[in-house]
């Protein structure tokens, strides 16, 4: 596999306006070609996305996802550029895929990582410093080691980097990029919220064996 630069990745990015980590993936999968690294972004409809980012997208649509049995509810946020957008047939899709993605996520709290607060950070941290396995260890490699694993949990409290349900070799944020590409306005997921039936509520657990028990003396004090 070819070495690739942060140089080189920053050079990709340049000419197709790509996330960093799309370029990085891109050439990755061509060996550091960039021309054909190129092509590759241009494909999956990465290339254009990343220009429009930064515009402001405040029309869009909220959508709305029950799953079977009426058990689990989402409402979901996801904004375009124009009205006009927002009421095409593609962006109305991407609104619903996103809201069966979130119901399918149970773990999913936040949209993307930059929205997670510093206290869960610092909390995930000093859950994973206090790790028993890492007790022997030099606390430079134990820094690197805490880090890998707080990235990797972060990313999974996050509905951006989760594979899309309707094709694992995407992320769902690939999927939006794939989306602007298409529509050409920029699409942003603001915000949702999962219902889970009975969430909250404290259950009574009835102890099946008591009520046996009971039922049975009753039957004895009337025989």
């Amino acid at each position: 596999m070819a070495d690739i630069s942060a140089k080189l990745v920053k050079e990709l990015r340049d000419k197709t306006g790509a996330g960093m980590m799309d370029c990085k993936k891109a050439l990755i999968e061509n060996d550091g070609d960039v021309e054909t690294s190129i092509e590759w972004l241009r494909k999956k409809g990465l290339a254009s996305a990343g220009k429009k980012g930064g515009r402001v997208a405040s029309e869009g649509i909220v959508g709305s996802y029950i799953h079977t049995g009426g058990r689990v509810g989402v409402l979901v946020e996801v904004n375009c550029e124009t009205d006009f957008v927002a009421r095409r047939e593609d962006f109305q899709a991407l609104v619903r895929n996103i809201a069966m993605q979130i119901a399918a996520c149970p773990n999913v709290e936040y949209v993307k990582v930059e929205d997670i607060p510093a206290e869960i950070i610092e909390r995930e941290k000093a859950i994973e410093m206090g790790k028993d396995d890492l007790g022997n260890k030099p606390e430079n490699i134990k820094e690197k080691i805490v880090q890998g694993r707080i990235d990797k949990r972060l990313k999974e409290l996050c509905l951006m980097d989760q594979p899309f349900i309707r094709d694992q070799n995407i992320s769902v944020e690939e999927l939006v990029k794939q989306t602007i590409a298409q529509i050409g306005e920029n699409v942003q997921v603001r915000r949702f919220v999962r219902f889970v039936l009975g969430e909250g509520i404290e259950k009574v657990e009835a102890n099946f064996a008591d009520e046996v028990a009971a039922q049975m003396g009753a039957l004895t004090v009337d025989s």
